[in-house]
């Protein structure tokens, strides 16, 4: 977190200096020029230490492993190099995604060449990779499909949610707390230290990205970070087919977890189409601009959305204790909270006495 906020600190005194800023304009809620590049900080705080520790871990287990290395550190090194090809295509489909978003920050490009380089990312993590659901379904292909869906949808809905001050990022931090939980109770070194590198680096940058931010993550943030937690949701295990172990139905930790992004993703693509207009085009109809519509501070929407997101993630973090029934309860809290934010945003009152006020 330390190497975050430093970082942040002299990329925004970077961005300022060489006029990597973001304009105030139509669909914009600031009012003068913010720094960007909050996304370089991100990614190489989070993908920095994955790519050194593996290069590392490779070179120890080849050519030997030092003394002066913790024996609790020496069981996790054969674990780790036999995770060479994962990582470094994990590390290349992070960085296609950091270097789009740069150059979408800078230039603008059309939401269609976009998406091709983030299904094409996603193929090369689900097929290259192996990064793809592996439960209940036999066909790999059908494993592929899913899986690439799933990180084109993620990453989007964490794109989308980059529309206020400390949103994307705070909402980012919580799920992946969330998702840390069933990594760490699994045994798995890799997801875990992956989300807490993660963590730490959006609780950095939130520092100076929470209202009023001094500076943006941009696409070459929210992408990478959108990317990041599919790829956890992805590689958590969560139920084991092959030895029955675990409640089945906790492999619904992610849709749970990830509910209020999602909800805010299919709303605003389901606004737009109704319009007529391309669903990738944005705009200021997304959940936490509703609230605000319904005179809510941006601040208090914010915060509202994050109890949100932590009311669904809490129940999810119990899937893989409870029985069924308790399932169902966890399933039918978080419909219930999705459904409470969806009236609130939608009170016809409110928005009448609005009307009233904003006609005075």
């Amino acid at each position: 977190m330390a190497g975050s906020v430093i970082g942040t600190m002299l990329v925004r005194r970077w961005a300022i200096a060489r006029g990597f800023v973001d304009q105030p304009g139509h669909r914009k809620i600031h009012q003068k020029p913010i720094a960007l590049g909050g996304g370089i900080v991100i990614f190489w705080i989070t993908m920095g230490p994955v790519a050194a520790v593996e290069v590392l871990a490779v070179l120890f287990h080849r050519y030997g492993i030092p003394g002066c290395i913790p024996e609790s550190l020496v069981i996790h090194i054969p674990g780790l190099a036999s995770r060479a090809v994962l990582v470094l295509v994990l590390f290349l489909g992070a960085a296609a995604m950091h270097i789009l978003g740069l150059i979408d920050d800078r230039k603008h490009l059309g939401p269609w060449s976009k998406l091709v380089v983030q299904i094409g990312a996603a193929i090369l993590l689900a097929t290259a990779g192996e990064i793809r659901f592996d439960f209940f379904i036999p066909s790999t292909s059908i494993k592929v499909v899913l899986s690439v869906l799933w990180m084109v949808v993620i990453l989007n809905a964490f794109n989308f949610l980059d529309n206020m001050d400390g949103l994307s990022a705070g909402i980012a931090a919580i799920c992946a707390g969330m998702i840390l939980t069933a990594s760490y109770s699994s045994g798995q070194v890799f997801v875990s230290g992956l989300l807490v590198l993660l963590i730490g680096a959006l609780l950095g940058f939130l520092v100076f990205n929470f209202a009023p931010a001094k500076i943006f993550m941009g696409d070459a943030g929210s992408l990478v970070v959108g990317l990041l937690i599919a790829v956890a949701t992805i590689r958590t295990t969560y139920y084991q087919e092959q030895t029955q172990s675990g409640p089945w139905f906790a492999a619904f930790m992610p849709v749970v977890v990830l509910a209020i992004p999602l909800y805010d993703f299919t709303s605003v693509v389901i606004l737009r189409l109704l319009q007529g207009k391309s669903p990738f085009v944005g705009d200021k109809q997304h959940f936490s601009h509703r609230l605000v519509n319904r005179g809510m501070t941006h601040r208090q929407a914010v915060l509202t959305i994050y109890l949100a997101t932590a009311g669904t993630g809490l129940g999810a973090t119990f899937l893989n204790q409870v029985r069924p029934v308790g399932a169902v309860l966890v399933l039918l809290q978080t419909f219930l909270i999705v459904l409470i934010i969806a009236i609130l945003e939608r009170d016809p009152k409110k928005n009448t006495l609005l009307n009233r006020e904003q006609a005075e």
